[in-house]
This record gives C-alpha cells, structure tokens and sequence, in this order.
C-alpha cells in the first residue's frame, strides 16, 4: 500500500486548521490574516499538545510562492502609470520614514546594550514595513479602493527598492568595504536598468503579445500564460539581484495595463487566497514561546517602537508630503509593521557572521506580534484623528486637512510626459 507524501500530509493538516479557525474568525468579524497566523502557531512543532507540520521546508517554498504570486495580483490592482502620477510625494514620504525608523532601530538597540552590528542590522529591519501583510489587510478590510491605500503601497514599493540599496550597504559595512564604492554604483545600475525594462516591456512587449493572440486565449490558457510571465519574471529577478516577489509584482504592474487586466485579476485571485494563506500559516509557525518567553522585554520594546514610530512619525512623513492629516494618519498606521525584507536583511547578518544569534528569532517574534496588530491599528487611525481632531482648534484641522498636494488634477495628469523627463534626468544625475 502506497503511502501519502510528507508534503501532502503537512499540506491537509495546514488547510483543514485554517479552514477551521478563520471560520471562527469570520464569525468573530476578525481580519482573515490573523486566523491564518493563529493556525500556523497551532500546527507549528513548537505547540505541543496538537499535530505538528512534518517537513517544514516544503511548507517555507509554497510560503515563497505565495508571496510571489500576492505581489503578482498586487502589481495587477496597482499599475506603475498611478506611481507616477502621484509625483514626488511617496518619495519624500519613503526617504523620511525610512531615515526616522532606523533612527529610532539604533537608538533602541543601544539602549538594550547590543552590538553596534545588531544595531545597525536592527535599524534595516524596522524600517522596512510589509507589503504582502499590508495588501492581505487592505484585501480582508475592504479599504483596497480607498484614496489612502494608493499613497501607502506607493511607498512600500519605494522601499522594497531601496530595501536593496541598503542591503549591499549593509554587507560591505559588515566586511569593512566601502558602501560609496563600485559594489554600491551596480546596485543601483540594476536598479536603474530594471525600471527602464519595466516601463518599455510594460509599454509595447506584453501589451502588443496580449493583442496579437486575443482570438486564441480563453480563461484556462490566459491564467497559464500569466502565471507564467509572473514566475518567467521573479527568476530573472532574482538573476538580476533583486527579489523574485520584486519581480513578480512588476509582472503585475505590467499585466494591469493591458485589455486583458480585468480577465487575469478574476482568474489569479484563487490562486493568490490559496498560496496566500500557506504564507501566512507558515509565518504563525514560525513564533517560538521560549524566545518571547526570553526576550519578552525587547520585543515588547521593539513593538512599541514600530507601534508608536510609525504611528507619530509615518503620519508626520506623509504630511510632509503632502497627505492631509487625515489621509496622513491613516497612512502612518497602516504601515506599523515589519516583515518579508526584515527576514531577508536578518537572514543576511546571520549568514555573514555579524549579529548576534538571537536577533533573527526576536526579529520574527515582532513581525508576528505587528502583524497580529496591522488590522487593529488601521482601525485606530480614524479614532486617533477624532481624538486631536476635538483638542485642536477648528481653523488648524481645516488648515491641515486642505494642505493635500498629492493628489493629481487633470493638469497634472496631462503632463506626465514632463514627469517622466524630470525622473530621467534625475535618475542621470
């Protein structure tokens, strides 16, 4: 008698207990995500008293597929023709928050006593908001057509980019190299030479492919092509030295401008919820009771800090920017979160023998607890403007809440052909 792979026995337990506790959370009118987490940490081998997931590497590939294909149907809902017609706003916003979070990563780690390394290491994590998470919220929240969502997955966009940047930094501080030198000028050569790819494939290659064969595709063989552009796009990615979720995402943003947009967002979404939720269900395993147990004060040391940092100084950002203040604090707490590029840069300083070994479990630690609480804080973002709203006078907020720069006219989308120099310039620069 044949018996069933380790890989199908891990893939029912996972499917059944999340079935079952997001039916309990939908009841309970929770946000999806958390139920996903919820499983995970009763499957994971570090709950004793239930059936633990076997071979947990299956499980970490199918999670590395699912965030492939959410940032493909994120790409799909979020083309790169909206970045740029909302200017310089979401680039002022990523530079100020990514500046004041690391700040505030070193500061926080020099006051638990820990390396210069960790610290430094510390202020890359904390930086580096979710977008997988935040889209998963937006989606189970019903806010994904709000005007807000638009200016905060901007940003994360922005800093999944420069997430890249401050990885080669990081690995030439780690070997005592120069940051300013040759290793730092091809990273943002790729940089540069990805995003011209993405604007001309976007523009003629895919778009004109689509036209030419529209009379031979129908829903099955639209889904497989796709797909296939979406993973044909993460490897070379990867090969480039970006992310393949990066490049999926880009596939995405490709995809949504072509007339077959609508057809492939209906077909996809299936296959986004499914490879989805092993994601999360695999970030839930990954919570260890004996590191929160251990390090239970800078983790909750580290929560707050994201918590309040994002919370104060993200809103402040996005005003500076040009939200309202309004929009501003429904952007700011939105992103109090850290996730997928903390894991990376974490996983990077363990694999050059800089940070300490307890910093990646504490790291991951703080992911699921901000994540546990992204939905609870997007909620609080309109009670926490009702409350300043009713102790400051009404002149300001009306001053405040009329201060919105970013949000294009139609004279400004008639000129998008002068943006697009103004990058180009820039970029040479």
């Amino acid at each position: 008698m044949m018996e069933i792979p380790t890989l199908v026995n891990d893939l029912a337990l996972i499917l059944m207990v999340a079935g079952v506790v997001t039916l309990v959370f939908k009841k309970l009118k929770q946000p999806l995500v958390l139920g996903y987490i919820v499983a995970g940490f009763l499957v994971s081998p570090h709950m004793p008293y239930t059936v633990s997931v076997l071979d947990k590497t299956d499980i970490q590939t199918w999670a590395d597929i699912g965030v492939i294909f959410t940032l493909f149907s994120l790409g799909l809902d979020f083309s790169f023709k909206k970045i740029l017609k909302m200017g310089a706003s979401p680039i002022i916003a990523t530079v100020a928050i990514v500046f004041c979070m690391m700040t505030l990563g070193v500061l926080v780690g020099h006051a638990f006593g820990w390396s210069k390394m960790d610290c430094i290491f510390l202020a890359g994590m904390l930086a580096m908001s979710s977008t997988t998470i935040i889209y998963k919220a937006f989606d189970d929240m019903g806010l994904r057509q709000q005007q807000f969502t638009g200016t905060v997955m901007s940003v994360l966009i922005l800093e999944d980019i420069l997430a890249i940047v401050l990885m080669v930094m990081l690995s030439a501080l780690a070997g005592g190299g120069n940051p300013d030198g040759g290793e730092m000028l091809g990273s943002v050569m790729k940089i540069v030479f990805f995003l011209v790819l993405w604007f001309v494939v976007g523009i003629f290659a895919i778009p004109l492919f689509l036209r030419s064969v529209r009379r031979l595709i129908n829903a099955e063989t639209l889904l497989i092509v796709s797909l296939g552009l979406c993973c044909a796009m993460a490897v070379f990615s990867t090969k480039v030295g970006f992310s393949s979720a990066f490049g999926a995402f880009v596939m995405g943003s490709i995809l949504a401008e072509t007339i077959e947009a609508d057809k492939i967002i209906k077909l996809v979404e299936p296959v986004k919820n499914l490879f989805g939720a092993i994601f999360f269900v695999s970030v839930g395993m990954l919570v260890d009771p004996h590191i929160i147990i251990e390090y239970a004060l800078p983790i909750l040391g580290l929560v707050l800090t994201i918590l309040i940092g994002q919370a104060v100084f993200g809103s402040l950002d996005f005003f500076l920017a040009g939200e309202s203040l309004k929009s501003a604090m429904k952007c700011g707490f939105s992103m109090a979160q850290i996730g997928e590029f903390s894991f990376i840069i974490a996983s990077l300083g363990l694999s050059l023998g800089v940070i300490s070994n307890f910093l990646y479990p504490v790291v991951v630690a703080v992911s699921v607890i901000t994540t546990f609480l992204t939905p609870y804080m997007i909620r609080l973002a309109t009670p926490a403007y009702n409350v300043l709203e009713h102790h400051l006078p009404n002149r300001l907020v009306n001053s405040l809440n009329h201060l919105a720069m970013n949000h294009p006219n139609t004279t400004q989308q008639s000129k998008w052909h002068r943006l697009l120099s103004a990058m180009a310039v820039n970029t040479f620069i």
